[in-house]
């Protein structure tokens, strides 16, 4: 990842861990998510190639529920191959769980995962023909 300039912005969800220990090891073994930038009993940051997820240690499930972020780009595709091959429950009832990869009502092709804690991961793309036919 490159250094920031000090004209750069950028924009880095926060999402609550109902267990630091479990959301760690989750975002690395299922998700890939490989470098530990800070970590302690209320705060974990962690990294995967350009993407920074802050965590923060909260006891109410009802907060990591309700709780999401979005990721978009042209290499959708490649991560829902990967996280397919990872044991994540599809049957909707399970935590964590993965969505199919379809073209929603927006116009989107996403798919979703939710983390062990609830949390809504969204991926997504904009379609093309391909997607269509």
């Amino acid at each position: 990842m490159s250094t920031p300039s000090n004209s750069d912005i950028e924009v880095l969800p926060n999402l609550p861990s109902l267990d630091l220990v479990e959301t760690r090891a989750f975002y690395q073994d299922v998700l890939g998510f490989d470098q530990i930038i800070y970590e302690d009993t209320s705060t974990l940051i962690l990294r995967r190639d350009n993407w920074e997820i802050h965590f923060w240690h909260c006891s109410n499930k009802e907060i990591c529920e309700n709780s999401s972020l979005y990721v978009r780009g042209g290499g959708i595709d490649m991560l829902y191959e990967e996280f397919s091959s990872k044991n994540l429950a599809t049957d909707g009832k399970s935590q964590p769980r993965l969505s199919s990869f379809q073209i929603r009502p927006w116009n989107m092709k996403e798919f979703y995962i939710h983390d062990p804690h609830g949390n809504l991961l969204k991926f997504g793309r904009i379609p093309d023909s391909a997607d269509t036919e």
